[in-house]
């Protein structure tokens, strides 16, 4: 297991023993809906409530610690904030992969043809996976 109480505290959060797990969960499993999460935080913490995963999540969000993916038509999954990427997500089993895909070409053409100013992307690709597609 990694060693998330540096990591959590420079994002300003305190490293609980809820938030070190739900960390060590996110790098074992890439990404997680929070039912999933919510499964297995109740596993290791009997009396912890679907609110407190709720809790630390909203935290961790606010401070950088982790990033929301929405996939189209099912629900988000949270991922270890890490450099800037893109998804791609199967529309049968939902599994979700990270993809590097250079996005300037497309920021840069954007930028040229309108004003408006881009913050960030966010690309989420909907297909079948290959698993999906042999089975």
């Amino acid at each position: 297991m990694i060693n998330y109480t540096n990591i959590l505290r420079e994002h300003n959060l305190k490293a609980t023993p809820q938030r070190l797990a739900i960390a060590d969960e996110l790098y074992k499993k890439g990404h997680i809906s929070i039912e999933s999460l919510y499964e297995l935080m109740v596993n290791k913490f009997s009396s912890i409530s679907l609110a407190t995963i709720y809790k630390n999540i909203n935290l961790m969000l606010e401070n950088s610690f982790i990033q929301e993916i929405k996939i189209p038509y099912s629900k988000s999954v949270y991922e270890l904030t890490q450099a800037p990427h893109s998804h791609l997500a199967c529309e049968k089993c939902f599994a979700v992969e990270d993809i590097t895909i250079d996005l300037n070409s497309i920021i840069d053409i954007i930028t040229k043809e309108s004003s408006f100013k881009i913050t960030s992307t966010n690309l989420v690709l909907s297909g079948i996976c290959e698993n999906c597609q042999l089975g």
